[in-house]
């Protein structure tokens, strides 16, 4: 029996990106929303932003904010297929960036790892890449949000944003340390 791809039809292709860009947005505007609104057992902007400062993000509360919206925000604009170069980049940007606060833990989720934003930020990224689809508003609209040159841009700030938000963090983090060194007793 000779296996081919003929039988995937573009119908078939188009209903697949669109299931998946909605889930993927749906997920990313409820993980968002926990930080945003405490919505679905989340902490809102407050226990977010406590946890930001422990995790070394500074200023807090921006941070907390800057999460919240760069995954609800963007998850939204990813659902409905709006902006979706932007939208990819800022989704996958804040996943890096989650995954590198869970990276110490290992892999897998179970464990605390870096599995479960990994994923979410390379799925956002194959959208900055790929485009919406069929059914978007990126398509409705012409494109007009969603030009080649601006998936280029969009997928090379990714590890650049990444690597600044890391890096601020790292020296956050280094510097609580020298403040307690120096605060402790001899």
């Amino acid at each position: 029996m000779i296996v081919s791809h003929d039988n995937v039809t573009p119908a078939a292709t188009t209903a697949a990106r669109t299931l998946f860009r909605a889930a993927l947005g749906g997920v990313l505007v409820a993980h968002g929303s926990q930080k945003l609104f405490g919505w679905f057992g989340g902490g809102g902007i407050e226990e977010t932003s406590k946890g930001m400062e422990a995790m070394g993000f500074r200023p807090a509360k921006t941070s907390a904010m800057l999460a919240g919206l760069g995954e609800a925000g963007a998850g939204l604009a990813l659902a409905l297929g709006f902006a979706t170069p932007a939208a990819g980049a800022a989704a996958a940007t804040t996943m890096g960036v989650a995954a590198s606060v869970h990276a110490p833990n290992g892999f897998f989720a179970m464990d605390g790892g870096l599995e479960y934003p990994a994923v979410l930020g390379l799925a956002a990224t194959s959208f900055a890449i790929g485009g919406p689809g069929r059914v978007s508003l990126d398509a409705a609209t012409g494109h007009v949000l969603d030009r080649p040159w601006m998936r280029a841009v969009a997928v090379s700030v990714i590890p650049v944003a990444i690597g600044i938000q890391v890096y601020r963090r790292r020296r956050a983090l280094a510097e609580d340390n020298t403040t307690t060194s120096e605060a402790a007793p001899a």
